[in-house]
């Protein structure tokens, strides 16, 4: 028997009205995804009555509504956790089930109920290890006139069986590998059923089934790579002695999966890696050494220690790590745990690993180097508030600015003092202050201004705008807020200023608003040159196009030859996405990249937007890949048809591994069947 189901999932947006209180008591519900895995569980007495329990299940539901289906037009309203009961004639059902999430979001499902009175026919067995999980067991069970089947695994001390509607697949992790006996039992509505009995060999996962991650581009002189296919290893690096002791049976060999080299120990004891004869490297630049370590259940942590040899004086330090059976584990040492040992590392020609417990089970090592993080930012601060106080201009009826001390000394900004903007109830949209630099403002040297800033709302509108002496020469440039009550940095880049002698600064908070009494503070403004650091293209539409997923009633996305091959973005080809007249507020589209997006080296993503509107909400939105951990930036475009390019601060986005890019362009408004175009996705600092 086949299950039919049949997904729908419906948005809602809904929209929040009232106090910040009310704000933050339903944020959590903004958030919430439609409720996902959603199946029914059919179980029946069999007595030859018709009677079936049906229990629903999913992830992020807060009710469910059941359809019989049974002609009678009845349904019934259960809570997560609770079943009931429905007699049925014999015949084919399709029983119909709405989750429904906290927030209104719903996803349905249909799904196909057998009830027969004959004794399941043909029944049709499948055990399989998993091919991932080590020591897994999959079943599958299918046979005519059957609604569920039970399976008894067989390991001594679990007698009770573990159930599933007919056609889908019972898992089950044993203790131990070795032979069992696995029965399935298979029944309907009838008083008689069906079983099949195999005794099957349990196998355990011994060895990697995967490489280890991917290591992340990284500039030259900012790695020294000991054994990886990422990097150049240090010459001299390809000797591996056996140092296992005492005839425990250890040793070492280069394991190869699909062509990826890796190290492999067996029955890892006192083992490790030297360098050739006279050769030792300088780690004392480097803050990490980094390796992957794969391992089975036998192996619990591994010592890594670095041995160096100043001024031939031998030394050593170790530092141990927590493993994780079956999967790999991607360590970061800090170098300081070494050097706070009193280890130099000037001259380190070993490497050496010790199991726990001690010459147990086989590890697989890859990825060994030393690294620092990225260089290349230098900043120049031009008034952090700390000293003398600037002299402020207020324009637009707002009060004076303020120098106070910080009211949240917490996250990105813990300095004593900052500026305060109260933005008074009646105060024009375009309120806001300026004050005056000694000095020109270097943007030749540096292109971009950091503004650390607090705001009581998200969404508000920073404008930060640069004049030379007379106001005959200006430039602006709008950033969104992306938090509320907490610092966050806002990146301007003034890289398309004209050229002048810049000595005026000037902010607007929540620019387009009229003032409601709103406190607003900013500090540490700084310029920034960030050129040095390199960035990292992951998507140009340029080869082979990306699979898109829209939503929210838009068409495809199309891959077109670039309209305007003009300003920033003069690439032959460019994504289109079509916002027609009817799409939904929230309407947009996603990719998903091969690997993890690197935001251990990168902090930001650029893209490179074409709207036909200014001021037009771009949102950015990033996932893992089952979407429980998101993650997203709002910008406005600032330049109607025209390329302009939004850069996305990622800095606070929780860690994760995310390979979904989500876009959404008008984000808040229906579609309307205006065109917008995007290109070159870039990884920056």
């Amino acid at each position: 028997m086949k299950n039919l189901k049949l997904i729908l999932v419906s948005f809602l947006l809904i929209a929040f009205i009232g106090c910040e209180d009310d704000d933050r008591d339903t944020k959590f519900v903004d958030n919430a995804e439609a409720p996902s895995e959603v199946s029914l569980q059919f179980r029946a007495t069999q007595d030859n009555s018709g009677l079936v329990t049906i229990t629903p299940t999913a992830v992020g539901a807060s009710k469910f509504d059941i359809n019989f289906g049974d002609g009678t037009g009845q349904s019934v309203e259960l809570d997560p956790g609770q079943s009931v009961d429905n007699v049925y004639a014999e015949g084919t059902y399709t029983v119909a089930v709405t989750a429904t999430a906290i927030n209104g979001l719903i996803t349905q499902v249909e799904q196909q109920l057998v009830v027969s009175f004959q004794a399941p026919q043909n029944l049709e067995v499948t055990i399989e290890n998993d091919v991932a999980i080590s020591k897994q067991v999959n079943v599958t069970a299918n046979a005519d006139f059957a609604m569920s089947f039970d399976v008894y695994f067989g390991e001594a001390g679990n007698d009770t069986p573990l159930s599933a509607n007919i056609g889908e697949t019972v898992s089950y992790i044993y203790q131990e590998a070795g032979t069992y006996t696995i029965t399935v039992v298979a029944m309907g509505s009838a008083i008689e059923t069906t079983t099949y009995t195999e005794d099957f060999e349990v196998t355990a996962i011994e060895q990697p089934i995967a490489s280890a991650p991917t290591p992340p581009s990284r500039a030259e002189g900012d790695v020294i790579s000991i054994f990886s296919s990422a990097y150049t290893d240090v010459p001299g690096t390809n000797y591996f002695p056996d140092w296992g002791q005492g005839g425990q049976g250890s040793g070492w060999a280069l394991f190869s999966l699909d062509g990826d080299e890796m190290l492999q120990y067996i029955n890892l004891s006192y083992q490790g890696i030297a360098l050739a004869d006279g050769t030792s490297v300088d780690v004392s630049q480097m803050e990490f050494l980094h390796l992957d370590v794969w391992t089975a259940e036998a192996v619990t942590d591994i010592e890594t220690s670095l041995i160096n040899n100043a001024s031939g004086t031998v030394t050593e330090a170790p530092v141990t790590t927590s493993l994780t059976p079956n999967s790999w584990t991607s360590i970061e040492i800090p170098i300081s745990d070494y050097t706070d040992q009193g280890l130099t590392v000037s001259e380190i020609f070993q490497l050496k690993f010790v199991g726990t417990p001690w010459a147990a089970g086989t590890v697989f090592i890859d990825n060994i180097y030393f690294y620092r993080e990225a260089t290349g930012v230098v900043t120049s601060m031009i008034e952090d508030f700390e000293g003398a106080e600037p002299t402020f201009t207020t324009f637009g009826n707002i009060a004076d600015i303020e120098v106070v001390a910080n009211p949240d000394q917490s996250g990105a900004n813990t300095t004593n003092t900052v500026a305060k903007m109260t933005k008074s109830s009646g105060a024009e949209f375009w309120a806001g202050a300026f004050f005056e630099t000694v000095s020109p403002i270097d943007l030749a040297s540096y292109g971009k201004i950091n503004v650390k800033t607090w705001s009581p709302n998200a969404g508000a509108v920073v404008k930060l705008k640069l004049e030379n002496a007379d106001a005959s020469i200006t430039h602006e440039v709008d950033l969104n807020t992306t938090v509320t009550n907490q610092w966050e940095n806002l990146l301007y880049d003034f890289s398309a200023a004209p050229i002048a002698d810049y000595s005026r600064i000037v902010i607007f908070f929540d620019f387009g608003n009229a003032g409601d009494g709103s406190e607003y503070y900013y500090d540490e403004i700084e310029l920034v040159n960030d050129s040095g650091s390199a960035s990292l293209s992951f998507q140009d539409f340029e080869g082979v196009a990306p699979v898109f997923t829209v939503f929210g009633d838009i068409p495809g996305i199309e891959v077109v030859a670039n309209p305007d091959q003009s300003g920033v973005n003069t690439t032959s080809t460019v994504a289109k996405l079509t916002k027609v007249s009817g799409a939904q507020t929230w309407a947009g589209a996603f990719f998903e990249t091969e690997t993890a997006l690197d935001f251990n080296t990168y902090s930001k993503i650029s893209v490179k937007t074409w709207s036909p509107i200014a001021g037009a909400v771009v949102k950015l939105k990033l996932e893992n890949a089952d979407a429980s951990t998101t993650h997203e930036v709002d910008l406005n475009t600032s330049v109607s048809n025209a390329w302009e390019e939004l850069v996305y601060d990622f800095s606070a986005a929780l860690a994760a591994d995310y390979v979904r890019v989500v876009i959404f362009f008008d984000f808040g408004n229906a579609g309307d069947d205006s065109v917008y175009y995007f290109d070159e996705y870039t990884l920056t600092n």
